[in-house]
This record gives C-alpha cells, structure tokens and sequence, in this order.
C-alpha cells in the first residue's frame, strides 16, 4: 500500500533529494568517499556550500548585504540567539502560538520583551489584527506560521521597526520580499531539509548591534568569514542536512521557482479545506482568513465527535500517515508541505469522502 505522509516535521522531502543523498552517502562527488564521511574542508563540499548558499538568494532574491548562514541548534536556540545579537534593550512580540511564547520566553533574559498581541485567548486559532508595533523597540519578532494551530500570516508585513520572522515551517512556500525583514530563520525539517540545520538570514547592519559582548559561537559574526569558502564553516557544519537542502532547493528551482511552489501550495490547500468545508463530519479549527497552506487542522463537526478514534483508524487503513492532530488541538492535522505531492492531498480527500458515505 501507497503510504502519504502527512508528519508535521520531519517531513515529506522530495523523492529527487532522497536518492541523491543516498547515492552521495555510497559516494561524494566521485571521491569514492561517503558524505557521511568526508572533510568539511574538502573542495567538492565547499563547491556544495556555495551553491547551497547561492540557491537560497536565487530563490528568494536576497540582497548581497545580507548573510546567509548555516547553523545548527534548530530554530530553538535562536529564540536566544536572536536578542542575544541584536537586542540593545526591548523587544517586541507577536505571540500566535507556543514557539512565539517559547521565543518571548527566551528574550526576556536580555532585555523587556512586550508582547503587542496575542491570540492566546483562543488556542491560538486566529492571527491578531489591529495591534500598534511599537517604534521604541530594537525589533518586532513575528512567527509567520503556527504548525500546530494551522494559522499563518501571508503576507510581508511594513514595520516601523526592524522585521524579525520565524520562518521555519512556511519558508520557501511562497516569494518573500527579503528587504522587509532585518533577520529571517528557522529550522530546515519542514520545507528545505531534514532535521540538523538551521537557516540564519541576517542584514549585516545587524551584526553586533546589541553592544554586548558575545560567545564565540552565539555571536553570528562568527560564522561570516571573510572569504566564500568560510562561510558558516567556523567549526564543522551538519554536512548530511545540508546537502539534502542543497538537493531539495534545486527541485524547487527545477519546478519553476517560488511563485511556482506557491501555485502549488495554494492548490493543494484549496482542495483539502474545501473537503473540510463540504463534508459535514468535519470542521476546520483556523480562522479561515488564517488558514496555513501548509498545515491544515480539523476536527470531527459538532455531534460527530465519536467518530473521531474510528475516522484515524480508517484513514491509517488507507496508507494516511501523521495526521493526529498535535494535543494542543486535538483532532487532526495534515502537514502538506513543499515536497508533499498533490496525490497524497487528493487521497486524503477520496479517504474522508469514503468515511462520510459509510455514515450517511
């Protein structure tokens, strides 16, 4: 039986990427030497740290003062990392879920952290409107997309401050105009990777702006050589997940790009929540206005509730994978990132219309 993965992360990667790595890991670039263990140092992977590099500034058309970076730690270090660089004394937050509570957490050990809105009030289902950004603050940090709550922000947003973006399960999706934000980052194992790397966009302004005196390696200056070849290779990298990355970017731009993968995305979403709207044992939990194209989160309607063990073990039976909703939420969730194939949507959406006629 055809299995569909619908995991929040890690996830679906391309299947191009997959074998790729497999091969590379048999036998990098011709050395007769497996990526698993080759040196960081040797030519050939500095040739796939570069393209790597200028993969992501072609796709999403980063400017030459930004830095590009490649770290490790996950999106979760970077909830200190980020004040820690660029935080003179307050901060400002959006809170749409709990990594945006996680990262007001973080900030507040360098400095006052105000949260200009939050949607906590309820279950973070919707994106706040009509909040005032504050213009005393070092920056304004939002989470484009809430993986577990199934909400995202859409659009660039104008700020009168400097623009901080916790893009980790969104980026690559859609075209991001870059210039708007002072620092985008996030961890790869939704649409760019497996786990193991993370993504550090940063204008170089930026750097150093905090005034405070750094660890070597939480200081992002650190990982900004001189030279191409040092970049982000202070210590070693995570070769293996960023090799998939560099994989998984040139399928991006082999399918056509962003505006590409966002036709797609947008495609896929619409299929799968107009399923959820038409179906009467099913409801979606995001305000529509809200919803994620990449993770879409449902529950059985109202009265159907019973149905809900019965509909996970018949969508199980019919190859669907990871779509229990996160506890938070409860109910389901199917992540249908990049690299999950509009097949897999639409066998999700046959799946609920069988379970629906065995209760008509």
């Amino acid at each position: 039986m055809k299995k569909h993965n619908f995991n929040a992360g890690p996830c679906v990667l391309p299947r191009e990427a997959v074998e790729s790595a497999i091969e590379a890991i048999r036998d990098f670039d011709g050395t007769g030497i497996g990526l698993l263990e080759i040196s960081h140092r040797t030519p050939g992977w500095e040739r796939v740290m570069a393209e790597t590099e200028q993969l992501w500034r072609d796709l999403l058309g980063i400017p030459d003062n930004y830095a590009v970076l490649f770290l490790g730690g996950g999106a979760s270090t970077q909830f200190f990392e980020l004040p820690a660089n660029i935080m003179k004394s307050k901060a400002a937050y959006l809170q749409t879920g709990v990594w945006a509570k996680k990262a007001v957490k973080e900030a507040k050990f360098y400095g006052d952290v105000e949260v200009v809105a939050s949607s906590e009030d309820k279950n973070y289902t919707y994106i706040p409107k009509g909040y005032k950004i504050p213009t005393d603050v070092d920056y304004f940090h939002i989470t484009t997309n809430n993986t577990i709550y199934g909400t995202e922000i859409h659009t660039d947003m104008d700020s009168p401050v400097t623009l901080v973006a916790d893009m980790s399960s969104d980026i690559m999706s859609r075209p991001v105009d870059v210039k708007k934000y002072g620092v985008i980052y996030g961890g790869a194992q939704k649409n760019v990777g497996p786990a193991g790397v993370t993504f550090v966009i940063v204008r170089k302004d930026l750097l150093g702006s905090s005034g405070r005196k750094l660890q070597t390696m939480v200081d992002y200056s650190t990982h900004i050589g001189a030279e191409a070849r040092d970049n982000s290779m202070f210590n070693t990298p995570p070769v293996f997940p960023i090799f998939v990355m560099h994989e998984t970017l040139k399928w991006v731009k082999n399918l056509g790009g962003l505006e590409a993968m966002y036709k797609i995305n947008k495609k896929k979403a619409d299929l799968l929540y107009g399923e959820i709207d038409r179906n009467p044992l099913f409801v979606g939990t995001a305000a529509k206005e809200d919803r994620s194209l990449m993770n879409v989160c449902f529950v059985m309607a109202p009265g159907k509730e019973a149905l809900e063990a019965e509909f996970m073990d018949f969508a199980k039976s019919q190859g669907m994978v990871g779509i229990k909703g996160h506890r938070s939420v409860g109910g389901f969730r199917a992540s249908i990132y990049n690299a999950c194939p509009i097949e897999s949507v639409e066998a999700l959406v046959k799946c609920m219309q069988e379970f629906e006629q065995k209760h008509k």
